[in-house]
């Protein structure tokens, strides 16, 4: 399931906003001051970050910028009242994706999420295809066929990671960096995850001192 960070401070708009987007079956951590919004970001890995700007504390263009210093590039759309076009700028100057003026259409929001998830996956499509798996993208699902494959939160991890670069290598230091910031999971551990993804019949090649390929067979 797919984790948005809501940061908003209105009440009434939270309320709307949560429950359009868990009927849209994603996941959503709610905070009402950029503080907040900071420590949710180191305790959670997000699919996407909806971002007020006007908000206590840390406001969101402050966030942003801080968390895109860091290396974070998670997607983030702001949503905001300020419509002038020096906010607009200085919203995409600090690494937004998208800018979304208030009041908006909430369908125009879901149409821009859906958007926002599947450029990640460098993709126009909701669903990636290697051999007889199929990645669903905005419900973060596998399935064999039409045999839904459940996962671990790690091998959720890594296995959205290597849809995102499918045919690609992508480095062990990136996955281990994925999953927890190197903090906690050993390359021995990842290579146990790696051979349960392979157990279920993920084509996944090793790259000799380098990493991993997901490529079709």
């Amino acid at each position: 399931m797919s984790k948005i960070l809501l940061l908003e401070d209105d009440e009434i708009l939270s309320e709307t906003l949560i429950e359009l987007l868990e009927n849209e079956a994603f996941e959503v951590l709610h905070v009402k001051d950029g503080e907040a919004a900071l420590d949710a970001t180191f305790a959670n890995r997000f699919t996407l970050m909806l971002l007020d700007v006007n908000v206590p504390l840390l406001n969101g263009f402050e966030l942003l910028n801080s968390l895109r210093q860091s290396g974070d590039t998670t997607p983030a759309i702001f949503l905001t009242s300020l419509s002038d076009i020096a906010s607009l700028a200085n919203g995409f100057d600090v690494g937004a994706d998208d800018y979304i003026k208030k009041p908006f259409d909430f369908d125009e929001l879901l149409i821009r999420i859906h958007a926002l998830l599947k450029k990640a996956y460098h993709t126009y499509q909701n669903e990636l295809h290697v051999d007889d798996f199929r990645f669903v993208i905005d419900k973060d699902e596998l399935y064999n066929k039409s045999y839904f494959i459940p996962l671990s939160p790690y091998e959720l991890q890594i296995t959205k990671l290597f849809f995102k670069n499918l045919n690609k290598t992508v480095q062990k230091e990136l996955i281990l960096e994925e999953l927890n910031g190197n903090k906690e999971m050993s390359e021995g551990a990842l290579r146990v995850h790696i051979n349960k993804l392979r157990k279920i019949g993920l084509p996944i090649t090793t790259i000799k001192g380098i990493g991993y390929r997901l490529a079709s067979s």
